[in-house]
């Protein structure tokens, strides 16, 4: 196992890929769309603070690094004129499972319901890929990442590689 203060890597990691697009937001060299950035900032954020109810620490860095940005980049996008509100159907649903969590969290007090809508809410973020009609970096990367890592993960969890990893350190 590595140091969990290793966290700072990934949270730095984190923060610069976001902060560039902070930037442009602010300098109004994109053009974001609320909906989808409050989304994106809702659901790790519900899932931070379960992690946090259930004493995860300082692993619960990270998920709260891929929630605080996307909140920042939202509260941003009121400073940008080119800035848009766009609700759609997937907005709904994936708004919805983050309620579901919190409510399931408040009556069960279990905070492992909230992670487990917040992360059903972000990882709808894979369907994204069959979304996409223009397929170039900007429009691909970041849903390919999530949804890369999501399967990575499955991977090792699934058929116990991590175990079988770790017994090679």
């Amino acid at each position: 196992m590595i140091d969990e203060k290793f966290v700072f890597v990934a949270v730095a990691f984190i923060l610069f890929g976001d902060f560039t697009y902070l930037i442009y937001t602010i300098k109004g060299k994109v053009k974001p769309n609320r909906v989808t950035w409050f989304l994106w900032a809702l659901a790790p954020l519900v899932a931070f603070a379960a992690q946090l109810k259930q004493g995860v620490g300082l692993l619960s860095l990270t998920t709260f690094a891929f929630g605080g940005l996307p909140l920042l980049i939202f509260f941003a996008s009121f400073l940008n004129k080119k800035a848009y509100w766009k609700l759609t159907k997937f907005d709904l649903i994936c708004g919805a499972l983050a309620i579901v969590g919190l409510v399931l969290w408040k009556v069960t007090q279990v905070g492992n319901w909230a992670i487990f809508f917040a992360i059903a809410s972000d990882g709808l973020a894979a369907v994204t890929l069959f979304t996409i009609k223009q397929w170039d970096f900007a429009h691909y990367a970041f849903p390919m990442y999530i949804f890369s890592v999501g399967f990575i993960l499955f991977l090792l969890i699934r058929f116990k590689l991590g175990r079988k990893i770790q017994s090679y350190a």
